[in-house]
């Protein structure tokens, strides 16, 4: 009976992620820019069939030549404009590929239009810009939704479960480093890092490029709590290549109970993202995407590879179908935009700790 009893379920299990599977091809999706080169993720589902695109707005046409022979997009799918194009095509989500500075106006189009959007991180290049977009999606009711590399690591999915399980106890401490050797030594393209090196069109450098993700994981970790100070060193190694913004980002992030310290940077030595999470009796390290090492007490180590994670939180577009099809409710999540606006104000506080030299505490 018991063994009828979890073939049933597996059996569910399975079925349920097949139709999160196909809703999610089905799913009309509109792309808002090109200049990103996290668009590549979504143009290879373009490709290979698994990513439904009705249009693509980017004003540089070369890029529409450039991607067009890339992934095989017809000249039917560009347009100039954002705001033409989701008229005409009417997707059910625009994907953001722009630079973090133009979030705001894509919600600004996209809003009262009843068009949920999903950006890459972060959410916005200010504070200002964030609570604008804020703003629209409360007042049009619409999803704004941001997307991290790492929320689909299971990895940090596993520290996250075995923590609320109570294992290692309360969290006292946190540690992410995130970041590679920098984005012009690594190869980003022209139009990347026109962007990315740009103040106002980033918001910072490396502090909002890296800083983003351990500000994300830390505010999901502690379940959507506001810090009560930030403390930022930021420093500019590297004036020469990137002459306009800082290239490496130490953050102290004060909780009443916790401490984090989020470690963003153009100057690694190798490409990172890490999450370390220290509890009153263990200890827990996110390595990679799916490889943990963990220590309870002084000699009790372990390590394990975890199991790749399962529909609907193991793909953006796959979570983004479920939370419009309202089968979870992304308000709470660390793609939410709740916990976004969270991260924004420790980016903000961070930023003003480093030009001003001193504690921020947030109001």
């Amino acid at each position: 009976m018991r063994k009828r009893f979890k073939s049933t379920i597996v059996l569910m299990v399975l079925i349920a992620g097949l139709t999160l599977k196909s809703n999610a091809q089905n799913l009309r999706l509109a792309i808002a820019g090109l200049n990103h080169t996290h668009v590549y993720g979504i143009l290879s589902k373009y490709k290979d069939g698994t990513a439904n695109i009705v249009g693509i707005a980017e004003p540089n046409k070369a890029l529409w030549v450039k991607f067009g022979k890339l992934f095989h997009i017809p000249d039917s799918l560009f347009y100039t404009d954002l705001k033409t194009m989701v008229l005409k095509t009417k997707p059910d989500a625009v994907l953001g590929y722009n630079e973090i500075a133009g979030h705001v106006k894509i919600v600004e189009i996209c809003a009262p239009l009843h068009i949920p959007v999903m950006v890459e991180k972060p959410l916005a290049a200010t504070l200002a810009q964030a609570k604008r977009i804020k703003e629209l999606a409360d007042q049009y009711h619409i999803q704004v939704l941001t997307n991290y590399e790492t929320t689909w690591y299971p990895s940090n999915w596993d520290v996250y479960n075995t923590v609320n399980a109570g294992t290692i106890g309360s969290v006292k401490r946190m540690v992410a480093h995130d970041g590679h050797q920098g984005p012009k030594e690594i190869g980003c393209t022209e139009e990347f890092l026109s962007w990315l090196t740009d103040p106002v069109l980033n918001g910072a450098g490396a502090l909002n490029d890296f800083g983003c993700y351990g500000a994300d994981l830390m505010t999901w970790m502690m379940h959507g709590q506001r810090p009560i100070a930030v403390t930022a060193v930021l420093r500019h190694y590297k004036p020469a290549i990137y002459p306009k913004v800082d290239d490496d980002a130490t953050i102290m992030v004060e909780y009443p109970g916790a401490t984090g310290e989020i470690e963003g940077s153009w100057n690694w030595p190798f490409a990172i993202k890490d999450f370390e999470v220290f509890g009153e009796t263990g200890y827990l390290h996110a390595l990679d995407t799916s490889h943990i090492v963990s220590r309870m007490r002084e000699k009790i180590l372990g390590s394990k590879n975890v199991a790749p994670l399962a529909a609907p939180i193991n793909d953006p577009i796959v979570y983004l179908t479920a939370v419009l099809h309202k089968q979870i409710p992304g308000t709470d999540d660390l793609s939410s935009l709740n916990y976004n606006m969270v991260v924004m104000e420790i980016l903000d506080a961070a930023k003003r700790s480093g030009q001003e030299g001193k504690r921020i505490v947030l109001q």
